[in-house]
């Protein structure tokens, strides 16, 4: 269920929204005469979020290029070349 607060507690209340906000793991959002305003987020959520966001948008670029028939790289020349990567790192 969504957390639905007015803006007079994000005002007066501050430390009790961050709290619930940290706590939740989810956005609280915010009323402002009886209507939806306002967003408000943990710092965690937002990063997970954009995190999401950021492998969204990699899966589509690799959609369309499917789609126009672009067959990639094999998967054994992917792990060759991580494991090379790896092995120098060590």
């Amino acid at each position: 269920m969504p957390i639905i607060k007015p803006i007079s507690d994000l005002r007066n209340k501050s430390n009790e929204i961050s709290n619930i906000a940290n706590e939740s793991n989810e956005p609280i959002f915010i009323t402002k005469n009886g209507e939806g305003d306002l967003v408000v987020m943990s710092m965690n959520y937002y990063s997970r979020m954009q995190l999401k966001i950021d492998l969204l948008s990699k899966l589509s670029v690799s959609q369309k290029q499917k789609a126009a028939g672009d067959k990639g790289k094999d998967i054994t020349q992917i792990m060759k070349k991580i494991r090379t990567i790896i092995s120098e790192q060590k």
